[in-house]
């Protein structure tokens, strides 16, 4: 055997705030400061808000029972659109919004059911993104198919809040297990029902038994496992949380370690209560004495207000360095005119030592407004800084103009060092405010990122890249979940172009977009030639252009009505003697409010990373709620120093990504350059056709019951909405999105370039299948430095038995792998072999995983478990029913395909 060095990979990833802001405290076993927000574009229904508190209420004892008194609900704000009426009894929020709630009441996009889901693509343990519910979930009675509301909240909520994953598998609802039985993919296996195929039609339904599939030795293609109605197993609730007698999370006890769904394949075969018990929430709480929760729910109704922003702005003397002040001024002037939407109460502030109101909040109604505000955009820097002054001022700005701080939004951007912000910390918490920091330079104060943190917004820096605070500025956008509003940034690039030479650029607009376009030309010296053609031909010039009247070096032209949909080209010409800097920005809203746009949003694992952990990259790209496929989706990280480092992001389900074709584009990233804050931007593309939405239901979700056995007779519920295809095609045109990711801080990073000490990243999509006499393999390469290069080489592992291949990998019998040569990350691997020594009979059941060695000697952690199993199809009338044990004198050779995703 070759020597190597094994390396554990403790990823503690869950243990750090990702970035999402989450305002939701675990106080003496009461969960306070949840958020359930309304959609704007969900009709006035006082029954949503009654049945939502009845819903919190029963999920509160559900979930205090659940967990063995440990936590219920406490405190819960219900956040009321603002295209509602008024009401005396309707609060005004804090940081509550709908973009940061862990609930969403919201339609879907498209006829695509109402399943509740939660948004959860990190690792096991971490938490999710948000629940959704639909209004008809909430509206309707639901009790057969989900089992009560409050239950199935309870279910979305351990997604949401502990990350443990589903226990069902909709994809490969049966499996054979280390017994040679076929049983429901399920947890725990003492659930009771039977297996049919459900056949509607003008309304009726009938029922048969499932035959056994030639090919696969499983039950037939849309075999339904039917539960009992009446059981006496309580676990679990990741499972099927509907049955009345259901009360308990699986544990190790009753974990069933074999059943090939996302728990066992994300947490390494642990059970849901084992991943519970290890969470932030339970490592410090005791179970309480009361037999039930103390209190009922307490429930605020809070509605939104207009949206409220001001600018606080740094003109201090470093401002003056590196066209830090006229960068600055570009991004504000392009976030006044193009990204605040109308209607909305802007002011602004700058500050160096000392603090001076600029604007009073002024209400943005016309092109006239935005001028009065860029007018007074600084045009000197000088002085020290003072970060509490400016934020103090701010606070009066707001309150002067008779608006509260409680609600409003500050976007902070400095890029000095104070020593006093922590005397206004405390001032800054009882205000309300959400403030949003950008980070100008590697000498803003690190602070910074600590007022954004606590007030639930965003986190910025800029430094070297050019657009970097324009990309920061784009992000800043409506928080309320009304399309309309959203700003949707469509190019940012920045050109470095040499003395009288022309550079051209295409930008497509899709027909999910349009209104409100806006091109932008920046440059460093003097003004270039510009020429803009849409996709009919028409042709727009430098003419065209409205330069600004600050001598900030940009010029803009703003689209009249709809933007054409296709393809646009620019071309600009340097026509100066010397080499210039040009940057692109392109933005737009969407064109229709009942159309969603396709959006990306981006954001890092964690804030905050500690060499050499790794952190992971995710990009998520849809239209509504609908995932995008089929694209290229690439982030630039940029160090403290100015470094850039491009990742292109995959959603292959291996690696860094949870699952395939769920519009989570993924990566893991450890090119760590030094410590201090990183930036990350994100771009979405769609070129040739490629892409295309997802149909396919969410994963995470309540599962939906077919039906229950009652008195030994089937009773069917209605059948659920389907999907013709269940990855249905539907094409999109090709499009563009950017858009800003925030920032991280790094610490314990050395400077420079520096050898990798992490292994290859785990491989979790091995699957295995007998042909003929051989075993074939298949799996997603990893690389040298987890997902990223080659591996050095493969061990490959077979057993008979699960368990010993599970807990003694190295001791089990070494596959022959000379002649296998891994390939480059997020390649398709295949490999084929014959099991020997092992005799081989009908019957016989394989278990193979496999690890891999980078060039370092380190090794990745043992993949998933795939099984393999070889004999022949039984007699159509002799199929076993569920948990009885597949005969080994029937069988004769033929192959099964399948993978129990199990560590």
């Amino acid at each position: 055997m070759v020597p190597r060095l094994t390396v554990i990979l403790f990823l503690t990833l869950h243990l750090l705030p990702g970035m999402k802001s989450s305002m939701v405290n675990l106080i003496n076993n009461g969960y306070d400061g949840i958020v359930i927000a309304i959609n704007p574009s969900v009709p006035e229904d006082e029954k949503l808000i009654q049945n939502i508190k009845e819903m919190v209420t029963e999920a509160s004892t559900y979930l205090f029972h659940a967990t063995k008194r440990r936590v219920y609900f406490r405190n819960v704000s219900i956040l009321i659109p603002m295209t509602w009426k008024s009401k005396s009894e309707y609060l005004m929020p804090k940081q509550e919004s709908y973009d940061q709630a862990e609930v969403i009441v919201a339609n879907p996009y498209l006829k695509h059911g109402d399943d509740p889901y939660t948004l959860q693509y990190g690792r096991c343990g971490e938490k999710g993104q948000y629940i959704h519910f639909t209004p008809n979930f909430l509206l309707t009675n639901n009790l057969p198919i989900y089992g009560s509301r409050g239950r199935a909240f309870v279910h979305e909520w351990a997604h949401l809040r502990w990350g443990i994953f589903d226990e069902y598998n909709g994809d490969q609802p049966f499996y054979i297990s280390r017994r040679n039985t076929i049983e429901a993919t399920r947890c725990s296996t003492h659930i009771t029902g039977t297996n049919v195929i459900v056949k509607c039609q003008g309304g009726s339904c009938i029922t048969r038994p499932c035959r056994r599939d030639s090919q696969t030795g499983l039950y037939e293609a849309k075999c339904t496992f039917i539960p009992e109605k009446s059981q006496t197993a309580r676990e679990s609730i990741m499972f099927m949380q509907s049955l009345h007698s259901v009360t308990e999370f699986c544990t190790e006890k009753t974990h069933n370690v074999e059943a090939p769904n996302l728990q066992n394949k994300m947490c390494n075969g642990k059970s849901t209560w084992d991943v519970i018990m290890n969470s932030t929430d339970f490592q410090n709480t005791s179970p309480m004495t009361e037999m039930n929760p103390p209190t009922q729910p307490t429930f605020s109704l809070l509605k939104s207000k207009e949206r409220v922003v001001c600018l606080v702005l740094d003109k201090s003397g470093s401002m003056s360095s590196e066209d830090r002040l006229f960068r600055m001024n570009q991004a504000a002037e392009l976030f006044l005119i193009q990204i605040i939407e109308k209607g909305s109460l802007v002011g602004m502030v700058t500050f160096d030592s000392v603090a001076e109101i600029r604007n009073n909040l002024t209400k943005i109604t016309d092109d006239n407004v935005y001028e009065n505000i860029t007018a007074n955009l600084p045009q000197e820097a000088n002085g020290g800084t003072s970060i509490c002054r400016g934020l103090k001022a701010g606070f009066q700005a707001i309150i002067q103009s008779q608006q509260s701080t409680s609600g409003s939004e500050i976007i902070l951007l400095t890029d000095g060092e104070d020593n006093e912000i922590h005397s206004c910390i405390e001032e800054v918490k009882q205000s309300g405010v959400i403030i949003h920091t950008i980070a100008l330079g590697p000498s803003a104060a690190k602070e910074l990122e600590t007022l954004s943190d606590m007030t639930g917004g965003h986190r910025f820096y800029a430094n070297k890249d050019i657009n970097g605070l324009t990309n920061a500025f784009s992000r800043i956008s409506s928080r309320s979940g009304s399309i309309t509003q959203q700003t949707i940034q469509l190019e940012s690039k920045a050109l470095a172009i040499t003395e009288k030479k022309w550079i051209n650029g295409t930008v497509p607009v899709d027909s999910t977009i349009g209104n409100d376009t806006f091109f932008v030309v920046t440059w460093t010296i003097k003004k270039p030639e510009i020429l803009l053609q849409d996709p009919k031909g028409k042709k727009y010039k430098t003419s065209d252009f409205k330069e600004d009247k600050l001598n900030i070096h940009s010029a803009r032209l703003r689209i009249p009505g709809i933007a054409e949909t296709g393809t646009w080209t620019y071309s600009l010409l340097n026509n100066h003697a010397s080499p210039q800097i040009l940057t692109v920005t392109v933005t737009t809203r969407a064109r229709s409010p009942t159309t969603p746009p396709v959006t990306a949003t981006a954001h890092m694992s964690q804030n905050t990373a500690h060499y050499p952990s790794p952190v992971i990259v995710y990009a998520q790209v849809s239209q509504g709620f609908l995932p995008v496929l089929g694209i290229n989706v690439t982030a630039i990280i940029e160090t403290e120093d100015g470094h850039q480092v491009t990742l292109e992001l995959w959603d292959n389900g291996a690696g860094a990504d949870t699952v395939k074709n769920d519009g989570i584009y993924s990566r893991y990233f450890t090119d760590y350059r030094g410590n201090g804050r990183y930036s990350l931007k994100v771009h979405a593309e769609a070129r040739n056709n490629t892409a295309r939405l997802s149909l396919r239901q969410p994963q995470n979700k309540a599962l939906y019951i077919p039906g229950y056995i009652e008195n030994g007779k089937i009773i069917l519920n209605p059948p659920r909405p389907e999907v013709k295809d269940d990855l249905a095609k539907a094409e999109i045109e090709d499009f563009s999105r950017l858009t800003s990711g925030g920032s991280f801080t790094v610490s314990g990073a050395p400077p420079g370039n520096h050898p990798s000490v992490l292994p290859p990243n785990k491989i979790i999509d091995l699957e295995a299948k007998f042909k003929e006499d051989h075993i074939q393999l298949s799996w997603t390469a990893p690389g040298n430095v987890l997902d990223k290069g080659k591996a050095n080489s493969y061990i490959i592992r077979i057993s008979k038995s699960f368990l010993d291949l599970q807990k003694n990998f190295d001791n089990a019998t070494l596959v022959n792998t000379s002649s296998l040569k891994p390939k480059d990350a997020g390649s398709d691997e295949d490999f084929e072999f014959k099991p020997e020594p092992f005799r081989i009979e009908n019957g016989t059941n394989f278990y193979i995983a496999v690890q891999a060695i980078n060039e370092a000697n380190l090794t990745s952690e043992v993949s998933n478990i795939a099984q393999a199993i070889k004999f022949i199809p039984m007699p159509e009338d002799s199929v076993p029913a569920l948990g009885t044990k597949i005969s080994a004198i029937n069988l004769a050779i033929f192959a099964l395909a399948m993978i129990l995703s199990i560590v």
